[in-house]
Parts: C-alpha cells; sequence; structure tokens
C-alpha cells in the first residue's frame, strides 16, 4: 500500500486520524488529546492506526495538521512572556483598542486582559507619518536601551510595532538588528514583517499575539517532529491556516497568528472540495459538535474569507459592529459565524416557564446525562436519545455505552413536568429550539450576506450536524443536504483537500480613479514574485503554482473594507474602471446598496494568494465505503417526527444500505455519528460516497 495522506485533527477533547489512499481507501482513527502533550496523542493514535489498517509509516506520503495549541495558548494565557515596543504616546494601544463593544449597554463588561503587561511595554521616541517620510528620527541608544529593558525583565519574545511603519520599516529594521544583536536566538517579530498593512490597533494586535505564540507553536512543533520521527513517519509535515490553506511547518512556526483558528477551517475547505466534485458550486457549511455550530458559505465554488477576527471572543454571530470581546488577528479567515448550541448544550427552564438552550455545557465531562458519566443536566444528546433519532444503547460503534432510562428521568423532572408536556414533546421542543437556534448561524452567513439561502446545499458535517441538517434545511426552504464520510471526523477530512496558500498584502490607500498605474503594477508584482519565489522554496515546480491578486477597497470615508478579484495582466485604465464596478455591485450585493459613478473608490490594501497545487487530485474519482454490517444493529426502532406525525417505526441502516435511493424515514447509524432522514424526503449515495438527501 502507498500513497496515504494522513490528516490529524488535535481538539480539545479527542484527536481525530484520518487516513486517505490515492484510490479512495479510508481509514479512521479517534483517541483521547493528551493535553499536558498534544504531540503524544498523535503518536500513540497513528501507533493503533497503523497497526489497525495495515499501513506502513512508509506509506505515508504526507501529513496535514490542524491543531489548538495556538489558540489555547492565547484563551488560557499561557503564550511566552512577550515585550512590545512601540511609538512613544502609543504605549497602551492594546487597552484601548478600537473602542467596539461586543454589548452595549453592559456595564459589567470589561476587556480582555492584555496579553503584554504595562510594565513590559516600552516606548522609543521616533516618527514616521503616513506617506513613509521621517518626521523624528530613531535614536540607536534609546532603541538598545527599550531592548536591554526588556531582556532584563527575562522576556521569551519581543514584538515591535511602530506607527506607520507599513509605510517605512526602517526603524522596526534597525530595532530587530538590535535584539538579533544582543540575544540572538530571541523571538522577534516586527509589524512591517508581520502585517505591513495601515490602524495601529489591528497590527499591533495581530504582532504581539504572533510574538506571543511563537515559542509555544515552535516547542510543539519540534516535539511534534521527534514523536513523527520516532514513529517512524518521515513524510512531510503540512499545518492548516485560518484561511483555509495549508503551510509548512517553517512558516507556522514563524507566523503562528495564521494557524490560530485551523480546526473549523479544516471542515469548510473539505465541504468545499467535494462540493465542487459533485457539481454543487453554491453551500451552506453547517457544523455541529458538542459545544457549539457553525456555519459558512461556499459560493460560485469559493469560500467567503473575513479580513480579520478575534480570538476568544465567545460566540459571534450576526452583526460585525458587535465586536471587542477578544484578541484581534487582521488576517484572513473563513467567515463563519457560530452559535453555543451542540450535543452536550444544557437544556434548562428560565425564570418565566421558557424553555432554554444553553449557552452552558455538559462538555466532555461530565457529559450528557445518558452517556452515564456523572452529568446530571439534560442535554440536546438526551432529548435526541429520547426521540429516538440516536441509538438508545450505545454509540461510537458500541465503544460508548448509553444509559437511555436514566436520561428520561432526568428530562422529565427537568423539563417535561415543569414544563406541563410529555417527554417527547419536550424533547421535541428542545430539538426545535436548538434547530431553531443554530438557524441564525446559517442566516447570518447567508440572508445577512445579501444570499438567499434556497438556492444553495446543506453541507452537514460534525458529531451532531446530520441529526438536524435536514429538519433545518425545510424549514429555510433549502431543498438538498448532503453528509460526507465520516462525518464526525470530516475536519480531519478537509485537511486532506486543501492546498498550500501564501498571502501576501501592502497597504496603499490611493484613489483609484487618480492612482498611479506603475506603481500599482510595481507593488502587485513584487507580491506575486514573492508568492511564486515561497512556492519554489516549497518544493513546488512552475507548473503547480497560481497566483491569485485581490484589492481590498471602500468608497472614500468609509471604515469598512469589502474585497473584489484583481483582472490577469497588468493594471490599465480599464483594469481601474473593472475594479470600481466589481466593487459596487458587491457593495450592492452585500449592503443592498450602491453610491454612483461620482463616489470615488479608495484601494486600502493590494493583497496576493500564491497557491502550491498537489501532484495529484485531493479528492479521488471514488471512495472505498463497504456496506454497513446489520450484525450490531436493530433493524428499526420507533422515532418521533412531532405531534403531526406522532412515533413512527424507522428503519435503521447503514450508509452502505443507500447504493439505491431510499424514502424517509430512516435513520443512519455510523461510528461517528447518526444521520436523520426525515420523512417526506428521499436519501441515495453518489459515486463519493456521500449521503445525498432531497426534499420536495
Amino acid at each position: 500500500m502507498t500513497g496515504f495522506r494522513i490528516g490529524l485533527d488535535i481538539g480539545g477533547t479527542f484527536t481525530d486520524i484520518v487516513f486517505l489512499g490515492a484510490d479512495g481507501e479510508i481509514h479512521t482513527k479517534k483517541i483521547a488529546s493528551s493535553v499536558d502533550d498534544y504531540a503524544q496523542a498523535i503518536a500513540d493514535g497513528l501507533d493503533q492506526a497503523f497497526r489497525e489498517s495495515g499501513v506502513a509509516a512508509a506509506d505515508v506520503e504526507e501529513l496535514r495538521h490542524g491543531t489548538t495549541v495556538a489558540s489555547n495558548a492565547i484563551l488560557e494565557t499561557k503564550g511566552a512572556k512577550t515585550g512590545l515596543i512601540t511609538t512613544k504616546g502609543f504605549r497602551d494601544i492594546l487597552e484601548i483598542r478600537n473602542l467596539r463593544m461586543p454589548r452595549l449597554y453592559d456595564l459589567r463588561w470589561e476587556k480582555p486582559v492584555p496579553l503584554v503587561e504595562r510594565y513590559l511595554r516600552i516606548t522609543v521616541d521616533e516618527r514616521v507619518n503616513a506617506q513613509g517620510g521621517i518626521d523624528r528620527p530613531l535614536d540607536p541608544e534609546d532603541a538598545g536601551r527599550a531592548v536591554d529593558r526588556l531582556l532584563a525583565e527575562g522576556v521569551e519574545a519581543i514584538a515591535v510595532c511602530l506607527i506607520h511603519s507599513y509605510a517605512n520599516p526602517e526603524h522596526e529594521l534597525t530595532i530587530k538588528e538590535i535584539v538579533q544583536r544582543k540575544a540572538p536566538d530571541l523571538p522577534i517579530c516586527i509589524s512591517s514583517e508581520v502585517l505591513p498593512e495601515i490602524k495601529e490597533y489591528e497590527r499591533t494586535s495581530t504582532t504581539t499575539i504572533n510574538a506571543y505564540v511563537a515559542p509555544v507553536v515552535a516547542g510543539y512543533l519540534a516535539s511534534l517532529r521527534q514523536n513523527l520521527d520516532r514513529a517512524g513517519v518521515t513524510a512531510p509535515l503540512l499545518l492548516m491556516q485560518s484561511n483555509g490553506g495549508l503551510t509548512t511547518a517553517e512558516s507556522a512556526g514563524r507566523l503562528p497568528m495564521n494557524i490560530i483558528e485551523s480546526g473549523p477551517a479544516a471542515g469548510v475547505i473539505g465541504a468545499q472540495a467535494l462540493a465542487k466534485a459533485v457539481g454543487l458550486p453554491d453551500i451552506v457549511t453547517f457544523d455541529m459538535g458538542g459545544t457549539t455550530a457553525k456555519a459558512s458559505l461556499v459560493e460560485n465554488g469559493e469560500v467567503t474569507r473575513s479580513i480579520e477576527y478575534q480570538v476568544g471572543g465567545g460566540i459571534m454571530i450576526g452583526s460585525r459592529l458587535l465586536t471587542g470581546a477578544g484578541y484581534m488577528l487582521k488576517v484572513p479567515a473563513i467567515d463563519l459565524a457560530e452559535v453555543g448550541a451542540g450535543g452536550g448544550s444544557i437544556v434548562w427552564i428560565d425564570a418565566g416557564g421558557s424553555m432554554q438552550i444553553g449557552p452552558r455545557s455538559a462538555g466532555a465531562s461530565p457529559g450528557p446525562v445518558c452517556y452515564d458519566t456523572g452529568g446530571t443536566e439534560p442535554t440536546v444528546t438526551d432529548a435526541n436519545v429520547l426521540l429516538g433519532y440516536i441509538n438508545p444503547g450505545y454509540l461510537v460503534g458500541g465503544e460508548l455505552k448509553l444509559n437511555a432510562p436514566k436520561a428520561r428521568a432526568v428530562f422529565e423532572e427537568r423539563i417535561a413536568k415543569p414544563s406541563s408536556l410529555s417527554v417527547a414533546h419536550a424533547a421535541y421542543g428542545a430539538h426545535q429550539i436548538v434547530a431553531s437556534n443554530m438557524i441564525r448561524a446559517i442566516k447570518a452567513v447567508s440572508t445577512e450576506r445579501g444570499r438567499d439561502p434556497r438556492g444553495y446545499a446543506l453541507f452537514a458535517f460534525g458529531g451532531s450536524g446530520p441529526i438536524f441538517g435536514a429538519g433545518m434545511a425545510r424549514e429555510l426552504g433549502m431543498k438538498r443536504i448532503v453528509v460526507p464520510p465520516s462525518p464526525g471526523l470530516f475536519s480531519s477530512f478537509g485537511l486532506l483537500y486543501a492546498d498550500v496558500e501564501h498571502h501576501y498584502s501592502r497597504t496603499l490607500r490611493r484613489l483609484l480613479r487618480n492612482a498611479d498605474l506603475e506603481e500599482l503594477n510595481l507593488v502587485w508584482d513584487k507580491m506575486v514574485a514573492d508568492a511564486l519565489e515561497q512556492l519554489a522554496a516549497d518544493g513546488f515546480p512552475e507548473s503547480k503554482r497560481r497566483v491569485r491578486r485581490t484589492a481590498n477597497m471602500h468608497y472614500q470615508g468609509q471604515t469598512f473594507e469589502l474585497t473584489v478579484p484583481v483582472p490577469d495582466g497588468p493594471i490599465a485604465e480599464d483594469t481601474v474602471a473593472a475594479l470600481e464596478e466589481a466593487f459596487g455591485a458587491e457593495h450592492e450585493r452585500t449592503y443592498g446598496h450602491r453610491a454612483g459613478t461620482e463616489e470615488p473608490v479608495e484601494l486600502v490594501n493590494a493583497q496576493v494568494v500564491g497557491y502550491g497545487l498537489a501532484e495529484r487530485s485531493s479528492v479521488p474519482e471514488r471512495f472505498a465505503t463497504a456496506k454497513a454490517s446489520q450484525a450490531d444493529r436493530t433493524p428499526s426502532r420507533q422515532a418521533y417526527f412531532g405531534p403531526d406525525m406522532g412515533w413512527v417505526e424507522t428503519p435503521v441502516i447503514g450508509r452502505g444500505d443507500l447504493d439505491a435511493p431510499r424514502p424517509g424515514p430512516c435513520i443512519v447509524e455510523e461510528y461517528d455519528a447518526t444521520v436523520v432522514i426525515p420523512p417526506r424526503s428521499e436519501a441515495a449515495l453518489d459515486a463519493y460516497g456521500n449521503i445525498l438527501i432531497e426534499l420536495p
């Protein structure tokens, strides 16, 4: 056996491992994460997977990895002791922030604690203006004293962010040279290399975060490489970025800010690749796990990206103005809407007697009541067991035994009786409430972005997503639901479908109609050359290198930008006209209106993405999907489909039993997830092993 790619996705509870062969052969493994040393769980999981599958370490050609190591370091404030050097007068920018508040009238809300304490924030007396001119030169001795103060405090990394350094990096480069001379092994991050863009808070925060997590990520990657080498796996390691592209381990160690939200990105990329293979250019992805549900949009085969996001901001949905709860990162990231609704979300009755779901979750410990591991509060998973959607005896192929009678007793006592409902009606009410909460996430990335979800297919995955997918799609007027193979481990699959990406950006701030075309061509050509050079260094032959140019723009005087593609070829007058028209169209589609032709459009940032394409297609022509055995599964069980239909004797089948179209209702039980195919629908497998559910 040869040609296996491995997807490794680390979560706080489980580490998911997927082997995908060149012929579509699939092997999966789920193992508990080792919190003290995440790399150890990967090594142990690979060892078990090799033994169970018969695949040898020498058969592995590539490893692709998504990790929460960087985000956990921020959330737990366990990053490196970091010092910040900034321009005089800007010492407190990490605390002043940009005055965005997530809760406008909550006087008790407090800002997140800055990642760099005030005594570790040192200023230097210098000034570069917005045009790149030096108004006040940097005194090297002053800079040296600032560095010495931080070294004396024992910092483990230094971030440097001087005002307007995106226009002229001379002073930052001087400080970098001083740090490298005084402490050659100390990580040093300067904003003109990390994020050469306008907006002081965003640039300072991003540079600080990069320095804060750099030693943590570097140590983790070194440990992981050692564990892999000991296991005999010498294949190259690529890491998933927040933007949905892959990057090399070397690049991730240098710019770890790009891999902070790698987990949620992988599932969207996997959905994009599979949807493209089956001819679905427009989809809404829906990923529901144990604590949260996330939605994103793929349009015309392209994922939607935001130009910034926040780490540790809690559940984010709806208006982009209600931000400020977390730590700002101004890097491209897949645009996700998230709600606190998952299988472990707790069902409760409020003071007014209304049923509520979440945001508290039972998580993996103590877990839902039906897990019988100490949980005492009813959850969404308990409701789904009582409705007959989930096998009342076990999950994960029998590895997790369930106690359905205990779940029924708790649900009746805590929810049904206080609501004067039967257990079935109460459980179905909980199911509908959590579905309506998750529909908000789908609307946040569709209708609230000017898109009609009825023209999209719903791509449902995650451990709980396929239970709710068809019902939610029906409420939204969507007609097709796609459930991929191994939906509960699909983020690991998504890693296997991504391409290597390198993103470049530079602030220009030029009115398009007055811009110097020669300057625009020089800027974009330089970034394109940098991207191609980096891809060559990554080992990609010329035939496998691609670049895409984009422009980040707004109407003059606006604060927020929209991104549009830049046509190929030299920038000429007709290119400028095309960009203004493309921006106007995107503005109208997003906000419902556009300005007249007399309103000037300002180019804020020029951007380039370099793509390194895989030698072979990321999606095999077919998946090796075996027909599931019925030996350990009851042929049918009672399932509740609302007061109109009541309890229905519902066939319980395996994925392989959908070789031919089959009408609902039926329930597909798998190792990692359960798929509910409701009445008045039809389901079948496609050539890639996806379950396609069609609604009338």
